[in-house]
């Protein structure tokens, strides 16, 4: 029998994630760092909250997985204990902020975005960029966020894609620096270059300075949409969680800046949230479009096939789409220049 439980599931899923938001403002698991165990009481007076709140967010946060009960209190759970402690390598708290404080109100107005075919995070006709309004806290809360997501991204990716071929890798739009890192762990004879914003070439720097891989990454400062060229020498270029951004034409731009810089043989990977060909999901892929509709002008999440056929008019052969489960991504469709 046909029920609206599903939809039930999809009308209250901002309850979870504005728990998990309450919980990280409150530095809930922060306190439980180091397997502590915390009682309802104890919630009361740390977190400066009443009972009645205290005992419903405990017991909220331990159906979600990220407490477990332990005698007559709680403590994190392994989850919890990695992702959301502050000072984690992979702390995913700047992911929950972000999405908080930055997107989760403007998501509120989607249906005037849909009207409309403007972003709602800011507004293109009196600002340069999607962050030009963000203050320097924000944005340090989008690269760790950003970070986070894409350490086990490039993980992934790398055991999916064999980088053993290669040995100098572009990282287009590379952030903070966390493929390159995780890559280069992996693959001893690949070394890296980050080709990024000026100011963001910064924060990789300090990433691979604690990596201990200063002598394999470098960083060129540079903007993709704009320069003429892109740094040549590379054998291998990838785009990761960037054409998600651009509309067909930008992307169709960037990947022909790409051929041009590469050798005969040379190859790139795009790694994305890849729809379907038939444009039916999934979900991760999906509802990651519709995020691009509140925050982009142009940009929109894409099918395997139709970065296959950009690929193809750029002038690149022997294009293959290959799949893996990770935060970020859940393919890369790969490609070589005869």
């Amino acid at each position: 029998m046909i029920t609206p439980t599903p939809l039930m599931g999809i009308v209250t899923g901002y309850w979870a994630f504005k728990t998990l938001a309450a919980a990280v403002e409150l530095d809930l698991f922060g306190r439980l760092a180091g397997q502590r165990v915390i009682t309802r009481q104890q919630a009361e007076q740390e977190l400066g909250i009443p009972e009645r709140p205290a005992d419903l967010l405990l017991a909220a946060c331990a159906s979600l997985g990220l407490l477990e009960r332990s005698g007559d209190g709680y403590r994190n759970t392994e989850l919890a204990e990695r992702f959301l402690v502050p000072g984690q390598p992979h702390y995913f708290g700047g992911q929950v902020r972000y999405c908080d404080e930055r997107t989760y109100l403007p998501w509120h107005r989607v249906t005037e975005a849909l009207r409309t075919d403007k972003p709602l995070t800011w507004d293109p006709a009196s600002q340069d960029s999607l962050f030009s309004d963000v203050d320097e806290g924000m944005l340090a809360l989008f690269w760790e966020a950003m970070y986070s997501t894409s350490s086990f991204t490039a993980r992934a990716l790398g055991e999916a894609y064999d980088f053993g071929a290669h040995q100098r890798l572009l990282d287009v739009g590379g952030g903070a620096g966390a493929f390159p890192i995780e890559l280069c762990r992996r693959y001893p004879q690949l070394r890296a270059t980050i080709f990024d914003l000026p100011h963001v070439g910064a924060l990789a720097e300090a990433k691979i300075s604690a990596a201990g891989l200063t002598d394999r990454i470098g960083t060129v400062g540079g903007n993709f949409l704009t320069d003429p060229a892109l740094p040549d020498g590379h054998d291998v270029i990838l785009l990761s969680m960037i054409l998600h951004d651009w509309d067909e034409a930008q992307n169709r731009s960037i990947l022909a800046t790409c051929h041009a810089a590469l050798p005969p043989g040379g190859a790139i990977v795009i790694s994305e949230l890849l729809l379907n060909d038939e444009r039916t999901g999934p979900a991760s892929a999906a509802l990651m479009g519709m995020n691009m509709l509140v925050e982009t002008e142009g940009g929109r999440n894409y099918s395997g096939a139709e970065y296959g056929a950009w690929l193809t008019d750029a002038g690149f052969t022997d294009v293959r789409t290959i799949w893996f489960d990770a935060p970020g991504a859940n393919g890369a469709v790969v490609a070589r220049r005869p």
